[in-house]
This record gives C-alpha cells, structure tokens and sequence, in this order.
C-alpha cells in the first residue's frame, strides 16, 4: 500500500486509502464473477438496476459492479485491468479528476465509472477532444458494456439529427465536448420540441479534462448566421489598422489581449472617416470595424494563430496545432484576418447563440475526468467545478529521467544545442521527439534539421490526416519526430525493437509553454508503463513567453548573468526564474479565463430566463401560452403606465391621452375614458383592468383554434429569438467597451453587471410589447374574418 502512495500528495492520499481498500474488496470477488457464465454475468447489469430502482445507492453497487466490468474486460477484449486502473474508476464515479500519467491505460479506466453510471438509466456522456478518440474508444470499450446490455452512442459532427437522437437516448454517448455544446445550442434553437436531440444532463466523463475545461475555456461555443459584410469598410479599417503603431494609436495588454485606440488613434480614424465624434451611437459599427482590424494585427499571427490554405483563414488551436476544422472567428474578426491577409471576405458571423464551455459543462450536475496533468490547476477545478485532483500512482515505478534545464541567453545557441542532442541520438539509433509550441516554430526546427542532413516527420496543423500514425510511430529506432507539443494527445507511443536498451525515447522541448501542465504532458510522452526515457528542456531568454511576461525581470538580470562560451546561463536561481515566470503566465490566464467567466455569468441567467421561456412555448400548451400572454400584456400594459404616469409629475401633467392610445393598441375592446379626477396610478389602471380581462377571454376563446394556437406560438418564438439574437449583439458591443471605463477609474465588471442589466430589462420589455401587440392585432383579425 505504501509503494501505491508514494506520488500521491496528502489530498491525493486521503482518497487513495479509502480506494485501496475497496480495490481489495472487488479483487475478493474475482474468483466469484470468474465461475459465471457469460449469461450469469451479463444479468448483473438487470440485479444492479432494481437494486437501484429499490431504494440502494450508487456506492452500495459499486464494488460488485466494478468486478463485473473487470470479468467483462478480460472476456471481451482479452484485458485485466490493473489495481491503479480501478482506483482510477473509483475517483471518477465519486465525480473526481483521476490524474493518471501517459500510458496507463486511461480509455480502460473509464469503462468502469460509465457502465456503473449509466446503470441509473439517465444517460452518460464521454467527452473526447477529437472525433478520432470518440469513435476509437466507442468501438473499443463500447464493446464492454454492449456485453453486459447496456446501449453506446456517437456524438460526432455531421450526422443525421435522427441518429443524433438515438445516439443521446443510449445508456453511454462517446462525442466531442463542443458538439455536445453546440447540440445544446441548436436544441434552443429550434422551432419544434420533437426536433430536439438531447435529454436532461445526468453525468459526464471528460477524458483530457484540463484540455477541455482549461485550454478550451477562453473560446465560446458560437452558432452564427451568415449576413452581408462591408467588404471596402474592412479594407479601409485593414490598411488604417496597419499603419498604426503600439503605444501611439493604440493600447494593447499582451497579457489580457486588452486592446483600445488611444486619443491619437481616434483622431486618425474620425479623420480617414469624416466623422466628428468615432463613440457617438450612431458611429458605433464604424469603431467596430476599427478595432476589430486593430486586433487582427496585434492578436493573430499567421502559421500561430492560423494559417493560410487554399485561400481561406484556418485557426489554429494554440494547444494542439491542429486546424479546427468550420470554425471560424465571429462579430467581424475573421473578415478583419481575411481583409489582412488579402484572401476573399465571407459573409460575417451575426452571433445567434452562444456559451462558454465552462458554463455548458457547469449544467452537468455531476462532472468527472481524467488527464495526465491537472494538479497545477487544482484549484480551478475545485472552486469553478467542485472537483478534485486524485494522483493515482503508476502500475510500473517511473525510470524515466528528466533532465535540468538548458537556459541560453539567444536563440541561435539554443537551436545549435538542439542540433547537437538530436545529431547525438540519431547517431546511436535512439528516437527523439522534438515539442514545440507553435506550427511556426515546429518549421524553424525543420529547417535546422535539413540544414544539418537530418532526416524527421513534420508533424502539425497542416499534416493532421498523419498525426496518429506519425505519433505512435515516434518511438521506433532512429526516428526523428517535430510535433506541437499537444499533437496527438490521447495517442501512445510504443518503444521499437531494442529502444530500450538505447535508452527510450527522448524528448526535448524547445520552449517553455505558457503552462506547465503543458510541459509536463510533453515530458510524459517518455518513459511509459516503466519504460525508460528522458526529457530535456533547452530554451533560450529570447523565447516568446519571457519577452511577453519577463521584460523588466530580464533587465534587471541582465548584468547579473553568468554565461558560457555558447551563451548557456550558469546562474543557479535560473531554473527558479523560468518557473516563476510560467506562474506569473499561469495567474494571468486564471484570471482571465475567471473574468471570463464572470462576464459569461451575467449573460448566462439572462440565457435561462430566455430558454426557460423558449422551452414553455415550444410545449404547444395552450395554458402555457395564454399564462406567457397574459403576463406580458399586464407587464407591458404596467410599462406603458409607469412611463407616462411619472411620480416627478403632478398627476394633471400625466400623458393620459398618449396612455389610452398606447393601451388601446393592446386592448381588444377599447376603452373610451377615464375618471375626470385622476389622483394615483391604480385610478388610471381602474377602467384598464377590466377591458384586459375581455382581451384575456377573447384571446382564450381565439387560442382554441389549433391553428390560431400553433400561430400564435410560432410568432412569439420567433420574436423571442430575434430579440435574444440582437441582445447578444448588444451585449458583446457592451463587453467591448467596457474596457475602456478602465482607464476612467470605473470597475468594468461592475458596469457590465449593470449596463448588462439594463439592456436585458429593454430587450425583454420590447419583447413583451411586440409578442402582446402582434398578439392582439392577430386576435382581432381572427375574429374580424369569422363574423
């Protein structure tokens, strides 16, 4: 047991006591489950349901259930999970992050927690981060629990909403995070019940959890409609944007992306424009454009950030190198990167809906994981998801070495070295894996490698169809292998024939990432299931992160460095300064992703309101309907009232004409006059009240017409989302500005809490004025044509 404990930390230990001793329990009923025929075993999965169904707990089955998966694992794919495995399911089904390192068999550990799950019959959904890994591990362990009768789905891209349906009523669905995301986008979108495609959230396993949760985090799951885009207005705000200088026409934080034009940048932009003042209203779309090319320059860099192909803008995910593939950048920043690069203006992406991931994931009421790498992160997964990182120890004691750190003051020794240590090993056959941070970089690398007649495989965004293959192929003998360091995540990488004795695989990272979570999942592509290996970082001062992060900090070494004849930095608090610096990087990008976070909160309880709402109507109900109704015709009946009937105002300067023309409008029956005397607000809704009354009845009378009814709901929904798609218009124009309010000593949160508030009340009060008075005029109509 102590051997078990040795990696984990003291809250790590505190969980792995408890599963040790049920790992003991479940190996006592290997013998048991072992004399069952295949029949005898699969029937568990019915004893295990009505045991549930009578009143039993999860954690009552869960031993016997985990020894009936392992039975079935060894029959089905001719596998034994291993002890670490099954403490591994155990964190998992507890709703926990199981921190497991590469090539312990994470896929296999999963079949545990899904099967014990989907036994309440509400559903398990396994997120994978590529449709490779969804549809590998549904045809691999999917087999397992089709076996003991429960039922597996697909989740992928470009599949039939009838087969997406099915694929959400399975006991277990394997899919991408963000097509779960975006089916639940789409589901709030459309304009029949029967057409959605998912069920209420139950529990969901994310496999590379901080990749999901954490590197996704900062990019919102959008579905966009296509409109017309000004195509010269960006090219115009393009060739501006490219002339304007940092600190002179505009301010940029490279830390928070904080982008704004400065006094001098506005001046140049009203003059190019002719515009008197670049914030009043009705230039906002022209300052929209502006700062949307401005970013383009700054924030997106070609073959980083994106790249070029076939005359499109592909992004790139910063994480893994891979192009992602129909995504695109919305409210105009994808046709400022094309208006940059010169390539054919699309349509632009008018933002219809949209979440953050950390919010779609927030709906699960029960949210479990696994990944080689979340403790640094520990804190963001408690305090943002209510989870906890469990270490589980390795099947096999680790023997790979991890080599100090090469700090060089320039880039060109640093690459010098890296030549070195790659000509070292090839010489003796031993393969190397080279990590690098960007599709850019990984071609600087290439390039030194052809010049010194080295021969290697290039893998990034623009070889993704090999990247499995190239991957798993990079620990053959003499293999030379270029990779961003998170390319085929989720893929091992096996030792060649005689690797071993060379020493494994070595991997050599050639910049520090903005994470060391990231960094140590490239370290933990060596030296699997007690492999050997070795890994080594060889950096230089010049590398984009300290430039970015660690400029002040840099000057103020600068004298203090001590180096060698090849620039190689001596000093021995040089390990100390890289490691602080990544944490400083690390805060930042918590921190944004939290302020994120909080900006997506305000919008996210308007979003309920405005789903709960869609839902109801989508019901057909007609008591629904009419209660909606009802509701929004007082209300807006009250807003007409309150507007006109100022308490600032004697009541002999009320708008009382101007109040019995509005009020009509909404009324079915019109009300001639009001009291001579009109001392308060209820004398004025006094003869208003029973005229609404005979406008309810009527519309009750008119709504049992099935197709007056199925009119009227379709209308409502469809100003609903009309209203909700230019809120969130509205809502992202605010975002955009509110950093500017910085400067003027205001809290940015604070005002978008409450302007955010404001505009929601506007949107929804205008949405209840357009649904009662269409309603109305339709009623009216409706029985006009019938007498």
């Amino acid at each position: 047991m102590i051997k078990l404990l040795t990696r984990a930390t003291d809250n790590s230990y505190r969980y792995l006591r408890r599963y040790f001793k049920m790992v003991n329990e479940i190996n006592s009923l290997e013998d048991k489950y072992k004399s069952f025929t295949d029949q005898q075993l699969q029937n568990m999965t019915n004893v295990f349901k009505e045991l549930l169904q009578s009143g039993k707990s999860i954690e009552d089955i869960t031993i016997d259930a985990f020894a009936v998966v392992r039975e079935a694992s060894k029959r089905v794919l001719n596998m034994r999970p291993y002890d670490v495995q099954l403490i591994g399911g155990l964190a998992i089904v507890e709703g926990n992050i199981s921190e497991m390192a590469t090539g312990e068999g994470k896929t296999l550990v999963a079949s545990f927690p899904t099967y014990v799950r989907a036994l309440e019959g509400k559903g398990v959904h396994v997120i994978t981060v590529n449709e490779y890994l969804a549809r590998r591990d549904k045809e691999k362990i999917g087999k397992i629990h089709e076996f003991l009768g429960l039922s597996v789905g697909l989740n992928v891209p470009n599949i039939e909403p009838e087969q997406k349906k099915q694929s959400y009523l399975a006991d277990i669905t394997y899919g991408l995070g963000t097509e779960f995301g975006f089916d639940f986008l789409r589901d709030n979108m459309c304009r029949n019940s029967a057409d959605k495609v998912q069920r209420p959230y139950h529990y969901a396993i994310i496999d590379e959890i901080d990749s999901v949760l954490i590197d996704e985090a900062k990019t919102p799951l959008i579905i966009a409609g296509k409109v017309k885009s000004s195509k010269n207005l960006y090219f115009i705000a393009s060739k501006l944007a490219k002339r304007f200088e940092v600190e002179v026409d505009f301010e940029y934080d490279e830390e928070t992306k904080a982008t704004s034009l400065t006094d001098t940048g506005i001046e140049k932009v009203e003059k190019a424009f002719g515009v008197d003042n670049l914030y009043d209203l009705e230039h906002q779309t022209l300052y929209h454009y502006v700062i949307q090319a401005v970013r383009a320059n700054v924030m997106f860099h070609k073959d980083v950030d994106y790249i070029v192909q076939d005359g499109e803008i592909k992004l790139v995910d910063m994480f893994t190198g891979r192009i992602m593939e129909g995504r695109s950048l919305s409210d105009g920043l994808h046709q400022a990167l094309e208006s940059k690069e010169g390539v054919e203006i699309t349509p632009e992406n008018k933002t219809q809906a949209q979440i953050t991931i950390q919010n779609y994931f927030r709906m699960y009421p029960t949210l479990s994981g696994m990944t080689g790498t979340a403790k640094t992160e520990e804190k963001e997964f408690r305090e943002v998801y209510g989870m906890e990182v469990v270490q589980i120890p390795t099947n096999k004691p680790k023997i790979r070495t991890d080599l100090k750190d090469k700090v060089y003051k320039y880039k060109a020794e640093k690459y010098k070295e890296l030549i070195e240590q790659v000509n070292s090993s090839y010489k003796k056959g031993q393969p190397v894996l080279i990590g690098t941070t960007s599709i850019l970089q990984s071609e600087q690398v290439a390039g030194y490698l052809t010049e010194a007649g080295l021969p290697f495989e290039l893998l990034n965004a623009k070889s993704v169809e090999q990247e499995v293959q190239l991957i798993s192929n990079a620990g053959q003998r003499g293999q030379i292998t270029i990779a961003t360091n998170m390319a085929g995540r989720g893929t091992d990488i096996m030792l060649g024939e005689g690797v071993p004795e060379l020493g494994g695989l070595h991997v050599i990272g050639t910049e520090k990432h903005e994470s060391r979570r990231i960094d140590n999942q490239l370290r933990g592509r060596s030296g699997r299931q007690g492999d050997p290996g070795s890994t080594q970082f060889i950096i230089s001062l010049e590398d984009d992160m300290f430039r970015r992060y660690a400029k002040d900090d840099l000057y103020k070494m600068e004298k203090k460095l001590k180096l060698d004849s090849h620039s190689l930095v001596l000093n021995n608090n040089i390990s100390e300064f890289v490691e602080r610096t990544q944490r400083i990087v690390e805060g930042a990008n918590y921190s944004y992703r939290e302020y994120n976070l909080k900006l997506d909160d305000v919008i996210n309880e308007q979003r309920n309101i405005i789903y709960d709402l869609r839902n109801k109507l989508l019901t057909n109900n007609k008591k629904v309907i009419l209660n909606t109704l009802r509701s929004m015709l007082t209300s807006t009946i009250d807003n007409i009232v309150n507007s006109n009937c100022s308490e600032e105002l004697l009541p002999e300067e009320w708008q009382i004409e101007r109040i019995l023309n509005q009020v009509n409008e909404l009324l079915t029956d019109n009300i001639v006059t009001f009291k001579t005397e009109l001392l308060t607000k209820e004398d004025v809704l006094e003869p208003i009240t029973p005229a609404l009354n005979s406008t309810i009845e009527n519309i009750t009378a008119a709504l049992d017409t099935e197709n007056v009814l199925d009119f009227v709901k379709h209308f409502m929904i469809g100003a609903l989302d009309k209203r909700w798609t230019k809120h969130i218009e509205n809502m992202n124009r605010l975002k955009e500005g509110i950093g500017l309010r910085y400067y003027q000593q205001e809290d940015p949160m604070r005002i978008y809490q409450r302007e955010g508030l404001e505009l929601f009340t506007d949107a929804y009060h205008s949405l209840e004025y357009e649904i009662s008075i269409n309603a109305v005029s339709y009623i009216k109509q409706a029985s006009t044509i019938s007498e």
